[in-house]
């Protein structure tokens, strides 16, 4: 048995994340065909694309110190910005669709379509691979770039500390953010993929073993990438700090230059995109399959007939797809920055999740709650999770949330170009057209019920229980009501 949740303003957020998501991953299978090539691109500045003021980092030269070179701009940054991205001087001018990374991106919604057109059925055994093989080409370039010279460079400055930064407000708004990005917190991920288990999963273990796994592979993560940029620091004569970046900017920038100063570096560059890609399309997989389950809880008359699910995913991909169309053009990174920014950003998922807290903690009840735990486990849950449930998450949610308003700062591209105002207006909307439909669709309710007005609330302030599927267990299930034993026919699908 498994039920799902289906919450308009979180599914629009997982829209904007499917429309903006996948263009990472046509970049990324476009650099993989390039690693191809008998010599990297982005390696010299011998090519069509390059301006008087490339270097060739790959190559060491005497007579101009790396630390000088202020004016200039590496092979790598040129084939990123003016052959992938053909960039142009500012969101105005969107100039023209870039057909290379059209046909990229083709390919991976043919990709993503094929891997889940089935349901949960065919994504399971398409992760089996997606989800594992890229431990393999991490392992690989882990081993790799530990025996370049300046690693240990890179690696003491990705673990030695810097206890100031711990005062910053936004040290901790940014970790915040990215531990919701990261886990798929409040954007009902966890809930769907949990509610394929069985009815007495060791929930338990499963959290525990998805943040170890999680915090594990993004640390061994962290040595892989900073010991490539500790060695890229090394050859340039230049601080680490020089050459770590973050965004875009590491995946097609800094690390593909890299790579071009290694020994055979079309094998680094093609294990570094197959990694990404693949690790890519497993987030891009589980966003739709949430999409989808939610559309067809929304609809299941119509979305469980035969043959309904495959078109409806054909439909949804065809929308996000003509939507990415501003997105590929030469002025595409600018619109992508601001979907990134603003439609995309943990300030949206943090308001939800503060609404999500307060409906279970309150509404629902931390104690109803606390008696499915002990019904499903068979075993009491730890106390302090009624804590958190009830203060400490809503509380710091919504803390977080409002320094996040505090400390807005305009999204600015690459450090110098400011968007026009009418940019940040669009992008204002964008953030406000998920957080409104909190608000919105309550008040929608509280409108069209019966009753007096004292009556509506008093009714949306309580839980809907037949909506709580149980299989009582033997031993004390004192806590959980009679009605709780009834299955609701709507929301409950039998495999």
């Amino acid at each position: 048995m498994y039920f799902y949740f289906s919450d308009p303003e979180r599914q629009l957020i997982l829209l904007f994340i499917c429309t903006t998501y996948i263009i990472i991953l046509a970049w990324a299978l476009l650099y993989l065909v390039f690693s191809f090539s008998s010599q990297l691109p982005w390696a010299t500045c011998n090519n069509y694309w390059n301006t008087d003021d490339c270097v060739d980092f790959s190559t060491k030269n005497a007579s101009m110190p790396w630390t000088n070179q202020t004016n200039s701009t590496s092979a790598a940054t040129e084939f990123w910005e003016r052959r992938v991205l053909a960039i142009s001087g500012g969101i105005e001018d969107l100039g023209s669709i870039r057909w290379e990374v059209l046909l990229c991106l083709i390919a991976m919604w043919l990709i993503c379509y094929f891997c889940i057109w089935k349901g949960v059925k065919s994504t399971g055994k398409v992760v089996y691979f997606t989800a594992t093989f890229p431990y393999v080409m991490l392992l690989i370039l882990l081993i790799r770039g530990l025996t370049l010279p300046g690693a240990l460079q890179g690696v003491k400055f990705y673990l030695l500390p810097e206890p100031s930064r711990l005062t910053d407000p936004q040290v901790w708004m940014e970790a915040g953010t990215q531990i919701f990005f990261s886990y798929g917190v409040g954007m009902g991920v966890l809930t769907v993929l949990g509610s394929y288990n069985k009815y007495n999963n060791n929930c338990y273990r499963d959290c525990l073993l998805v943040c170890l796994l999680n915090s594990s592979t993004s640390f061994v993560a962290g040595f892989a990438v900073f010991s490539v940029l500790g060695f890229m620091a090394h050859e340039q004569g230049v601080p680490i700090a020089e050459v770590a970046e973050s965004g875009p900017g590491l995946a097609f920038i800094a690390y593909p230059q890299a790579v071009a100063m290694m020994p055979l570096p079309q094998l680094w560059s093609i294990c570094f995109f197959v990694m990404l890609i693949l690790l890519g399309l497993d987030t891009q997989f589980v966003t739709m399959e949430v999409v989808m389950t939610s559309i067809t809880d929304m609809f299941p008359k119509v979305m469980r007939r035969a043959g309904r699910w495959e078109k409806s995913l054909v439909l949804f991909c065809l929308i996000c797809f003509f939507c990415q169309f501003v997105m590929i053009t030469q002025g595409g990174m600018y619109v992508f920055q601001v979907m990134d920014y603003y439609a995309c950003n943990g300030v949206c998922i943090l308001f939800i999740g503060v609404f999500e807290t307060l409906a279970l903690g309150w509404i629902f009840g931390a104690d109803w709650l606390y008696g499915i735990i002990k019904d499903m486990t068979g075993v009491n849950a730890n106390p302090f999770f009624k804590i958190c449930w009830l203060y400490l998450t809503p509380i710091v949610s919504l803390g977080v949330f409002i320094c996040s308003l505090i400390k807005y700062q305009p999204l600015t591209f690459n450090r110098w170009y400011v968007y026009p105002d009418w940019a940040y207006v669009l992008g204002w909307m964008m953030t406000l057209s998920s957080i409104q439909l909190v608000p919105a669709c309550a008040l929608y309710k509280l409108i069209t019920g019966t009753g007096t007005l004292k009556q509506r609330f008093h009714h949306l302030c309580q839980p809907d229980l037949k909506y709580v599927p149980t299989q009582k267990q033997q031993g004390d299930n004192s806590l959980l009501p009679a009605d709780m034993n009834e299955q609701n026919d709507h929301l409950t699908l039998t495999s």
